[in-house]
């Protein structure tokens, strides 16, 4: 009898793991990729919550020193997806077409700062080294700075240097002041003396946070890129309705303080839509690319923004009214 209930318990377990391991076989695997910091939320929150094992998707996601610096990784297929700012997109869908925005991630309300140390405005500044990640919305957010403020770019030393590295890069006095998003204004103030914000963005430059994704992969894995869109928006509802279970998550992810990551999300506004607001901003994008004359052509506006995805999941979040000519 005891013989006969091993050998039963045995087979049960032996069960268990096949069908995990078949229930583990079915998912669809994902690589995606972004930046460390809460204007991501979707994307951690989807991956910490089981949403994207939920819609059948076994997803790693890849971090970098921004999202912007992953984007690029479409253009070879290394990600399926990558999230970052507005000028990314623009910059990577020049080199390859294929490179669409699939979304409108995440509105940075009180996101982007002018950080200084040991002056205390923005003229203080002048003829000193001022840190920017090229190819960013930090880069957008300076030249907006120096445009509104009636500012002279001459009259600054700029520096290209990754978010991740400005705090160090202050401490240290390789740079006297920087350009860029949180977390890293606010934990650069809680850790170097002397510094301050110069700059907010507020009336300055809001901008956007754009999901984008490879148009032939798509076009490929319709069904497992509509799971994916799935699960983001998912996520976006999850945040929305439970911000303090949210917080949580992102913190966990990103190995942050709660209490940071608390105070930092509210300063973003989460969507996953497509609206005209969105297409603004990335115009504004084009024109400064343009103007710094690195677009090689117009940007084509019907190849670029690839709305399709959040239509089928959710079509109401799609509020588009016309996109601009060639």
């Amino acid at each position: 009898m005891r013989t006969t209930l091993i050998r039963m318990a045995a087979f049960a377990v032996t069960t268990v793991i096949a069908v995990g391991g078949a229930v583990a076989q079915s998912l669809v695997k994902m690589t995606i990729a972004t930046g460390v910091d809460p204007a991501f939320s979707q994307f951690y929150v989807a991956k910490e919550a089981g949403l994207f094992e939920k819609n059948g998707l076994d997803v790693t996601i890849n971090t970098g020193p921004s999202g912007s610096a992953m984007v690029p990784f479409l253009i070879s297929n290394q990600v399926q997806a990558a999230y970052g700012s507005d000028l990314a997109g623009v910059i990577n869908h020049g080199v390859d077409n294929n490179v669409v925005a699939v979304a409108d991630g995440t509105y940075l309300l009180k996101w982007l700062s002018v950080v200084g140390r040991n002056v205390d405005t923005l003229e203080g500044l002048k003829g000193k080294k001022v840190g920017v990640a090229k190819g960013t919305g930090g880069e957008i957010f300076w030249n907006r700075v120096v445009q509104i403020k009636k500012l002279n770019a001459a009259d600054y030393r700029m520096v290209d240097v990754e978010a991740p590295e400005m705090l160090a890069a202050i401490e240290r006095g390789d740079i006297d002041g920087f350009a860029t998003w949180e977390p890293w204004p606010t934990r650069t103030l809680m850790a170097v003396k002397g510094t301050k914000i110069l700059q907010d963005a507020e009336g300055i430059y809001n901008n956007i946070n754009f999901v984008y994704m490879n148009r032939g992969w798509i076009e490929k894995n319709q069904a497992t890129a509509e799971r994916f869109m799935r699960a983001l928006i998912e996520a976006n509802d999850l945040i929305g309705k439970d911000r303090p279970a949210a917080a949580r998550m992102v913190a966990k992810f990103l190995k942050m303080p709660l209490e940071l990551a608390t105070e930092l999300m509210p300063k973003v506004e989460f969507n996953m839509t497509w609206t005209d607001r969105a297409v603004a901003t990335i115009k504004i994008a084009e024109d400064q690319l343009a103007a710094q004359k690195r677009l090689k052509a117009p940007l084509d506006y019907s190849k670029y923004v690839y709305a399709d995805l959040v239509r089928k999941v959710r079509s109401e979040n799609v509020k588009l009214t016309a996109l601009p000519g060639k």
